[in-house]
């Protein structure tokens, strides 16, 4: 999920940053161009679809809870996709023959349905065997703050044909204030975003922690008052549960189907325990573990990256020319020795920007969610030992979503906004500075070699007005049809034991894959595919002991 930098940047986004797909690859082939995954709309002035009509509908299907009926009996008017992207490959992806987009009306506040409202993106290509239809499939692919639409356009490509999109229809949604849905939320302009990340923040003397932190509170006000304190009271993942049962019931599903991936398996779990009577069937891939400590889930996540950078390094002694040598074991201090430099004396790309420190570590930690972007990482790494770091910096910008215009996408803000109402706040400086040294020892190949900060992040200068509405804890559904839990072995974002716990605590299956990679359904991984498809028609769960490998 995270820009994994230090201190500051690796506080901000630890918890299940946007998924880079390893299928993009695939949709390079299949479409002849390549793709950035999980990009989301870089602008929210564009035309809309279709507003949904909350008067004239049929009777919603499922109970309703009080006070909602006019949310959950609205009915939606489809069109066109194609107003939501602003992209060459989003103009692609949405252009697909039948995939078509409304919009989803609910309440801001769930507590004051008269109140504000919101409008949720929500896409949909229907089943091909209209005959043979189970229901919809809702996809979300994570961050928190990436495109459910975009990712629901990038499953219509690769399931083409298969089992899974002849019998469902593929649902995508833009969660409430990411994307295509409206308000959007929003803290920091291009330019403030360019200077956050030039900035160099792993400095822990007194002076470098003040300006790491101004820098936290320039984010928390900027989303104040960009955003506005009301929305972000409701950003979290409670009111995203919500609103899922209300786009559930308005698809006309009197039970969910649900495909989750990274933060999206937390959606998961949580609209689970709000309404475990409304589930059929629910794959979480790459799992959150409901249960654990904030702190934990950074340092485990941490020490992910770094079993995911030693993999790397092993494959890279095997190629000519490793920038990291050909000792794997040596992989950690050549890295430290190519950026550490770069604290001291930043790089200067050709059209002027910075390429700083925390880049350097962006890019790396983008190329780490998928072994597909194996090559690119040492090409990166090639370039830094002469001095040149255009293809890392290429890779961060894929990472915070920068466009080639120099705009951003919401994404990092709403990643913020959100982590910063679902999860306890850090706002004592020890428990800051034992996170950063504890993440120090869990991936020294991040580590600075200044050693740990004691700044606090942006959560801890959040508004009052904006509470905290999650926390750790164990889901409790009763009556909830028992899930799907896919986890990876090698996976460097979400460690393989969140997605065992995972499914112990919701008394669901659990499906072993073994890869480096970040998540692996319907991703060209034959066993995988096979068993979530054999669920999600038939209700099968995975075999015990269930374990496929990276051939599939």
């Amino acid at each position: 999920m995270h820009p994994g930098s230090s201190h500051v940047r690796t506080s901000r986004s630890r918890r299940s940053r946007r998924r880079v797909w390893p299928l993009v690859a695939l949709l390079a082939a299949l479409l002849v161009a390549g793709a950035c995954a999980d990009a989301v709309p870089r602008t929210t002035s564009q035309a809309a679809p279709p507003s949904a009509s909350p008067s004239a509908s049929p009777a919603p299907a499922g109970g309703v809870p009080a006070g909602l009926d006019r949310f959950y009996s609205q009915q939606l008017s489809w069109g066109s996709c194609l107003p939501f992207a602003t992209t060459d490959d989003q103009r692609q992806f949405y252009g697909l023959p039948g995939f078509e987009c409304s919009r989803l009306e609910v309440p801001v506040d769930y507590a004051n349905p008269a109140g504000r409202t919101a409008q949720v993106a929500v896409s949909r290509l229907k089943a091909s065997d209209a005959p043979g239809r189970i229901g919809s499939l809702l996809v979300n692919p994570g961050g928190p703050g990436a495109s459910g639409i975009e990712i629901a356009s990038q499953l219509a490509i690769l399931t083409r044909g298969e089992e899974v999109s002849r019998r469902f229809d593929l649902v995508g949604f833009d969660p409430r204030g990411i994307g295509a849905s409206t308000p959007t939320i929003r803290c920091l302009t291009p330019a403030e975003q360019d200077t956050q990340r030039a900035t160099d923040i792993t400095d822990p003397s007194p002076a470098g922690v003040a300006r790491a932190e101004g820098l936290a509170r320039q984010t928390a006000d900027g989303c104040t008052q960009k955003t506005g304190a009301d929305m972000l009271a409701n950003v979290g993942t409670r009111d995203v549960a919500k609103d899922m049962d209300v786009l559930r019931a308005v698809l006309g599903d009197r039970q969910l189907n649900y495909l989750g991936f990274s933060y999206g398996t937390r959606i998961g779990s949580t609209y689970a325990e709000q309404f475990p009577g409304n589930v059929r069937a629910m794959v979480l891939d790459g799992a959150l573990d409901p249960d654990q400590d904030p702190t934990d889930e950074v340092v485990n996540q941490g020490r992910g990256f770094q079993g995911a950078f030693e993999a790397f390094a092993k494959d890279c002694a095997t190629k000519p020319g490793c920038p990291l040598g050909t000792d794997p074991a040596q992989a950690t201090t050549r890295y430290q020795e190519l950026t550490r430099p770069l604290l001291a004396s930043p790089g200067r790309l050709p059209d002027g920007r910075t390429f700083s420190y925390g880049d350097a570590q962006q890019g790396t930690i983008q190329a780490l969610y998928a072994t597909s972007l194996w090559p690119d990482l040492r090409q990166g790494l090639t370039e830094l030992t002469q001095g040149r770091g255009q293809t890392l910096m290429g890779l961060a910008d894929q990472y915070y979503d920068r466009a080639p215009d120099g705009t951003y996408s919401p994404q990092q803000d709403a990643f913020t906004a959100i982590r910063c109402v679902d999860d306890p706040r850090v706002t004592d400086p020890a428990a800051a500075l034992d996170r950063a040294r504890r993440y120090n020892e869990a991936a020294p190949f991040l580590d600075s070699g200044r050693g740990p900060s004691a700044a606090l992040d942006s959560c801890a200068f959040w508004p009052p007005q904006a509470p905290v509405t999650g926390g750790p804890h164990v889901p409790q559904a009763p009556g909830l049809a028992p899930p799907l839990v896919v986890s990876t072995t090698g996976d460097p974002a979400t460690p393989y034991q969140a997605g065992v716990d995972l499914a112990k605590a919701l008394n669901g299956s659990l499906l072993t894959k073994v890869g480096d990679q970040h998540t692996a359904t319907f991703q060209g991984f034959g066993c995988v595919d096979a068993i979530v498809t054999r669920y999600l028609v038939d209700g099968t769960p995975a075999p015990p002991e269930a374990r496929c490998t990276d051939n599939g």
